[in-house]
């Protein structure tokens, strides 16, 4: 049961959302997806802001990026694919697990640090070879091993405790604290745990598009402008085979993006524009496609992403309907254009 007296939210009414999108099945709306988003034009005005954008959310790994960026200006010794996997949530596969590895021995420690739960790898033909070679969970699987261990390499650099990391008042989780409010610009107001074991610190919708677009706007010799290339250049270990995050980097050079948990999204295009949003269910199925239709609307091309764009709903292993952007979401594009 949660505990009520420890909340920081408001016991008043529920704000109002929005209706992203909907979930079509033979002729007929089966479900609704509703949550909050917000879109960011190039200039940095709100284009469009729909549901409760300024509500304290928990943004899961979505805000990855700004830990990995944390670590970064802590002084941890990250490029490349070491500090993509670091700002990722990877499938667990082989070489996510090579390229982890590395990091802990660079920090002289081996997978017994790592504090994140033991975990099967979510690329399924990497578990079924586990399965086949009667390898078990393990932590370095967890698709957070990355950011755990290169929370680890910054802690040795400087000479932190690597025993207690986990903790919300280690010098590390304090520096990402301030870090993530920077990009931000939202106060952290209360701190829970995430499905990790780290700290996670609440945010808005609003936060996450303007922590976006800071970071396709730095300048690559800067931390966060660091970030985000090796994200883009390396989408592979941001996610995995088959991972929309990965896919849609991929497909459209430049982007930025950045899935979590319950419904939380975070995605930039190189000219500054910024989609972020918040499905209020938890349901992760139809992010990645509303915000290629924001992408679209913000005038960034996605034809090369089309098949993303596209989300079948099955009956029978055919095709029988599709998830399509919700009533809200369309109406707020279209007033936005006239």
């Amino acid at each position: 049961m949660p505990d009520s007296s420890s909340s920081t939210t408001d016991t008043g009414p529920i704000p109002g959302y929005a209706e992203l999108a909907e979930v079509w099945r033979s002729g007929m709306i089966e479900s609704r997806h509703f949550g909050s988003l917000v879109a960011l034009d190039a200039a940095g005005h709100a284009v469009l802001d729909v549901g409760a954008t300024d509500a304290e959310i928990l943004p899961r790994s979505t805000v990855k990026p700004l830990q990995a960026l944390a670590c970064l200006t802590a002084g941890a010794p990250l490029a490349g694919v070491e500090l993509a996997i670091a700002a990722g949530s990877h499938t667990g596969e082989d070489e996510h697990v090579r390229v982890v590895r590395a990091i802990l021995a660079r920090a002289g420690l081996d997978e017994s640090a790592l504090g994140c739960p033991a975990d099967r790898p979510e690329d399924e033909a990497t578990f079924e070879a586990m399965i086949r070679a009667g390898e078990g969970r393990s932590p370095i699987r967890m698709n957070c091993s990355g950011k755990h261990a290169a929370m680890l390499l910054a802690c040795a650099v400087n000479g932190w405790s690597t025993h207690d990391y986990l903790d919300p008042g280690h010098p590390l989780q304090q520096h990402v604290r301030t870090t993530m409010a920077e990009l931000t610009g939202v106060p952290v107001t209360h701190t829970a745990v995430d499905g990790c074991g780290l700290p996670l610190f609440t945010t808005t919708v609003r936060g996450i598009a303007a922590a976006f677009r800071a970071l396709v706007l730095a300048a690559p010799d800067e931390p966060a402008g660091a970030v985000a290339a090796a994200m883009r250049e390396h989408p592979f270990y941001v996610g995995g085979s088959g991972h929309q995050n990965s896919e849609l980097m991929s497909a459209l050079p430049g982007v930025l993006a950045k899935g979590g948990a319950e419904g939380v999204i975070g995605v930039a295009g190189p000219d500054g524009s910024a989609v972020s949003m918040k499905i209020i269910d938890g349901s992760p199925r139809a992010t990645t496609l509303i915000a290629l239709r924001v992408l679209e609307f913000l005038g960034i091309p996605t034809a090369g992403a089309a098949s993303l764009s596209v989300l079948p709903v099955l009956g029978g292993g055919v095709p029988v309907g599709e998830v399509v952007p919700g009533s809200d979401l369309v109406a707020a594009i279209d007033g936005a254009r006239a």
